[in-house]
């Protein structure tokens, strides 16, 4: 399927590694995808599903062992230590080479070794990369079918170029006690190891698409962020776009799949879908910031799922979608999760294979759930009803706001604006959210999760902070306005006071107001706050004198804050940026 002597040399070294029985290259044909899908479910490896309900859809299940991203497994492997920084697991590379290739010798006897060429991003775009993955595993390569463009035109765009990133996976015994997830993003390369689960072997995904990304993006200048891209159409048809990152639990995807409110919906606003988990941006010919999705289909976490709480993307895993780890409804041979629906199967079978007792089940005791609490669907993006018409658009689209949010009970208001773009950086890069307890009104843990990237970043976050602020010096006035969300305000009591969901577009007509100059703002110490008639209430049951509430600046909450990102920048060392530590110093000035 091609001539590239690179690509060639690194196949013939990991066949005489792994020594498989077949060798099989993955055009993309549907024709060969269908018959790998026949084999997974002669094996076993998957389930097909019922076909009138759920067309093209599988079930499949991982081992116990094998549920999640591993963190502590997960390694960034540079030459320098200081490279990887006070964030990542470092290993020295010449160390991580012979220790996973010792792991991974002559694991694929008696297996197939699948190829899979891959383009990160619409094959052909400016903003794309590509990568090729060797796996064992059939369940990967469809997955990978569905998560990237893969097959023959990978090949022929990338042609004999050496920019791709090589990607090796082998299932090897599924062992956690030697399960390693390597990154060299000096050598654009990726091993996993004794793994079999999403997030650590489709390598498209947090292993490419943001730690190896985020790299080459730093060498290159472009940007690889954890972040959701939407499109916002107002009555006239006008879209703006908007780049969004948050920690997990924070509505990421429920706000990229956005249901407008039957007010603004009548009125005409819609909302386009172009992400829901990480965006590539680059400095267009045109001097603004152009993103990318570089994913063509949706990783989604099942549980809480459905028709209230995000229908599109219950919508979008209706066909063609690979589930895993949910329960298997026999009744109908569908699949079932909790927060689905309250009608608990009284005939399935859990994630792990066995029959589910319905009557055992208790929501707080989460080993009587019938689904893995992080099951996932893989589904096809173009499934979803609000995907964006740009979504293929190879140059991307422009990005006029960059939010960033977060959990925090008392502390941020509902919307504001950073007063620049290194203001914004700050924001971004002081993030954090909260756990709520139990107790009314208590808060728990503070966690920073600086631009939602602190698992994902492949390099020292020192550097990235200061490569943001190099890509803001690049876009000068035509820079992304930079906000902060809080959906998340409590009351003494503990109660959400700001109804959210799809009630959130007003906060987002009034972000984009604010970027197009058409309302003005408060100056606080923290940034820009709207005026609480400048956020539109219309046909909501929302007292205007609360939304004052949610849009206070508390300065003796924002005094310990500051004291807490003082401790929270101490890890970055002398590589924190210099105009980190004095946006850190003017907030602390301004609260006094």
């Amino acid at each position: 399927m091609t001539n590239n002597k690179t690509v060639l040399n690194w196949i013939k070294e990991m066949t005489d590694l792994l020594n498989p029985d077949r060798v099989v290259w993955i055009d993309g044909s549907e024709k060969q995808l269908e018959a790998l899908r026949f084999e997974a479910v002669s094996t076993g490896e998957m389930e097909k599903l019922n076909e009138e309900k759920l067309p093209g859809c599988y079930l499949h299940r991982t081992k116990p062992n094998d549920v999640a991203r591993v963190e502590d497994r997960t390694f960034i492997c540079t030459k320098d230590e200081d490279t990887a920084g006070p964030t990542n697991n470092w290993m020295a590379p010449e160390k991580a080479y012979d220790m996973l290739y010792n792991i991974a010798r002559g694991t694929y006897s008696g297996r197939t070794m699948y190829i899979i060429p891959f383009s990160m991003g619409p094959i052909g775009s400016p903003l794309a990369k590509i990568g090729i993955e060797i796996t064992d595993s059939i369940y990967v390569v469809l997955n990978m079918a569905i998560m990237t463009r893969i097959g023959k035109e990978v090949m022929e765009v990338l042609g004999d170029s050496n920019d791709w990133v090589r990607g090796l996976h082998c299932k090897c015994d599924v062992d956690p006690e030697k399960r390693y997830i390597c990154h060299f993003p000096e050598d654009n390369a990726i091993i996993s190891v004794n793994s079999a689960y999403g997030g650590n072997v489709l390598l498209g995904k947090k292993c490419f698409a943001l730690r190896i990304a985020s790299y080459q993006g730093w060498k290159e200048g472009w940007m690889a962020e954890h972040m959701l891209i939407l499109g916002l159409e107002n009555p006239k048809g006008e879209v703006k776009y908007i780049a969004a990152a948050f920690p997990s639990a924070c509505g990421k995807t429920n706000l990229a799949m956005l249901i407008p409110p039957e007010y603004l919906k009548k009125k005409g606003y819609k909302i386009w879908t172009v992400g829901d988990d990480i965006a590539w941006m680059r400095i267009g010919k045109d001097g603004r910031l152009y993103a990318i999705n570089p994913e063509n289909g949706f990783f989604g976490v099942a549980p809480g799922t459905n028709e209230k709480s995000n229908y599109n993307a219950l919508q979008s895993a209706t066909r063609n979608t690979i589930f895993t780890n949910v329960a298997h409804n026999l009744e109908d041979n569908t699949v079932w999760w909790e927060g689905l629906n309250k009608d608990l199967p009284q005939n399935a079978i859990d994630w792990t294979g066995k029959p589910w007792d319905a009557s055992k089940f208790d929501k707080s005791d989460k080993s009587t759930c019938a689904a893995h609490p992080n099951s996932r669907f893989t589904a096809p993006a173009k499934n979803c009803p609000c995907i964006s018409p740009e979504f293929e658009n190879v140059e991307g689209v422009p990005i006029s706001a960059i939010v960033f949010g977060g959990r925090r009970a008392k502390l941020a208001p509902l919307v504001y604006q950073s007063k620049d773009w290194n203001n914004g950086v700050f924001v971004g890069s002081s993030m954090a959210s909260e756990t709520t307890a139990a107790a009314a009104g208590a808060v728990g843990v503070v966690r920073r999760d600086p631009m939602a990237m602190l698992p994902f970043c492949g390099y020292h976050m020192g550097d990235y902070f200061k490569h943001w602020i190099e890509i803001g010096q690049k876009l000068g006035d035509k820079a992304p306005k930079i906000f902060n969300v809080n959906w998340f305000r409590l009351d003494d009591e503990g109660n959400f006071i700001w109804p959210g969901f799809g009630d959130n577009m007003r906060v987002l007509n009034w972000i984009i107001d604010r970027c197009e100059g058409k309302v003005e703002a408060k100056e606080t110490a923290i940034g820009y706050v709207p005026h609480a008639k400048d956020i539109d209430l219309s046909n909501l049951d929302f007292d205007i004198n609360t939304l004052e509430t949610i849009l206070d600046v508390d300065k003796q909450a924002w005094i310990k804050e500051a004291e807490e990102i003082t401790e929270h920048y101490k890890k970055f060392g002398d590589r924190l940026p210099a105009e980190l530590k004095k946006q850190l110093e003017t907030l602390k000035s301004k609260l006094v």
